[in-house]
C-alpha cells in the first residue's frame, strides 16, 4: 500500500522543493534589491568636492625668510658697532677700510639717526617681522589680505628709506658703509617679490598684463636693480678707488 502512494508523495515533495526554491529565489532577489537600493540612492545624491585650498607659497616664504635674515644680520652688526662707538669714541669699526668706506664716519652724520635714534634699530624690528612671516608661511600659515597690505606698506616704506640713504651716501656724505649696502641688497628682492606676490594674488588690484609682466620678469627686475646699485657706487667712487 505504501508503495502505491509513493509516487504521489514524491510528486508532493517535488512541488514543495520547487516552491521552496521559488521562495528562496524571491528572498534572494528581494535581498539583492534591498542591498542595491542604498547604493543607487547614493548615486543620486549630489557629489561634494573637497574644499579647495590655495597652493602653499613656499617661494615667497623662502624669499621673506632669507632676505629678512640677511637684512636683520646687517642691522644687528650696525647696532653692535654703534654701541662700541658709544663706549669708546676712538673705536675703529670693522668696516673702516678707507676714508671712502667707513661705518664710523657714517655714524657721525645726522642721516644715520634721522629719527633721533640709530637707523639700524628700525631694521632690527622690521626684518624680525619679515622673518616671522616667512617662517609662519613655511609652517603652513596663511594670512589675510589686510596683513599683506600692511606688509606691503612696510616694505615699500623701507625701500623708499633705503633709496634715500643710498642717495645720501653717494651725493651728500660721500662715504660708503658696507653693512648698509648689505641691507640695501636685501631690501631689493624683498620689495620686488612682495609686490609681485601681492599683484598676482589680487591684494593690489592691477591689470592682467602688469601682473603677468611682473610675475615673469621678477628675477630680471631684481638683477637689474642690483646692477644699477653697484654701477652707481662704482662710477660715483671710481676716482676715489683708483686715486
Amino acid at each position: 500500500m505504501w508503495f502505491r502512494h509513493q509516487p504521489q508523495s514524491l510528486s508532493h515533495t517535488s512541488v514543495f522543493l520547487a516552491r521552496s526554491k521559488h521562495i528562496d529565489s524571491t528572498r534572494i532577489t528581494t535581498c539583492q534589491k534591498e542591498i542595491t537600493v542604498p547604493s543607487s540612492a547614493a548615486r543620486q545624491l549630489p557629489h561634494r568636492r573637497p574644499t579647495e585650498q590655495p597652493a602653499p607659497e613656499r617661494g615667497i616664504a623662502w624669499i621673506l625668510l632669507v632676505t629678512g635674515a640677511v637684512g636683520w644680520m646687517g642691522s644687528a652688526i650696525l647696532v653692535l658697532e654703534r654701541l662700541r662707538v658709544y663706549a669708546d669714541a676712538n673705536y675703529i669699526t670693522s668696516c673702516d677700510i678707507s676714508p671712502w668706506v667707513s661705518c664710523g664716519t657714517v655714524f657721525k652724520t645726522w642721516q644715520a639717526s634721522i629719527f633721533g635714534f640709530p637707523n639700524p634699530l628700525i631694521g632690527i624690528v622690521a626684518f624680525a617681522v619679515v622673518i616671522t612671516t616667512g617662517v609662519a608661511m613655511l609652517a603652513g600659515a596663511r594670512f589675510e589680505r589686510w596683513y599683506w597690505l600692511g606688509l606691503q606698506a612696510g616694505v615699500t616704506l623701507g625701500m623708499v628709506f633705503v633709496v634715500w640713504l643710498w642717495s645720501q651716501a653717494l651725493f651728500d656724505i660721500y662715504v660708503l658703509c658696507i653693512y648698509c649696502i648689505v641691507v640695501w641688497a636685501a631690501m631689493i628682492p624683498l620689495f620686488v617679490f612682495t609686490t609681485v606676490r601681492n599683484l598676482a594674488r589680487g591684494v593690489i588690484p592691477a591689470p592682467a598684463r602688469l601682473v603677468r609682466f611682473t610675475s615673469e620678469w621678477a628675477w630680471t627686475i631684481t638683477a637689474l636693480l642690483w646692477v644699477a646699485t653697484a654701477a652707481s657706487i662704482f662710477f660715483r667712487f671710481i676716482n676715489s678707488f683708483l686715486g
